[in-house]
């Protein structure tokens, strides 16, 4: 039984030098890609609908959020206000469309003000979905 210390065994390490660097460009990176991203979304869950199709005219979004938020084009608007909004935006077109956004939770007579509001103005309007599947 040999119980004498070996001297000239070398120390077992990990080199972790690379690991900080490459923590760093990690860090980098998404710090990069969410400035990128686009800070005014509104999230929405919409309803699927299986017949969409796409509009290719002048359209400006409304949206209305699950706590009754309405923005047009991404911009604050009350709900007082929102005619004379979109007034300004038809007087710069001739034929404009409104893509309503609503969250899936949003009651129908939130919905329903704002088709009156466009019906009056003489406004189409076209209630945005997710595809279904």
């Amino acid at each position: 039984m040999n119980l004498r210390k070996r001297h000239n065994r070398i120390p077992a390490e990990v080199q972790t030098s690379a690991m900080n660097d490459i923590m760093f460009f990690l860090l980098l990176f998404f710090l990069i890609a969410s400035a990128i991203t686009n800070p005014n979304v509104i999230k929405l869950l919409l309803p699927k609908s299986s017949s969409g199709q796409a509009v290719s005219k002048k359209t400006i979004s409304v949206t209305i959020t699950q706590d009754l938020k309405y923005t047009v084009n991404n911009k604050p608007v009350k709900i007082e206000d929102m005619q004379a909004t979109l007034m300004t935006y038809k007087q710069q077109t001739a034929e404009l469309t409104i893509v309503l956004a609503v969250d899936r939770t949003v009651s129908i007579q939130n919905v329903v003000q704002i088709m009156d509001i466009a019906q009056k103005m003489n406004i189409k309007l076209v209630l945005a979905t997710e595809p279904k599947g």
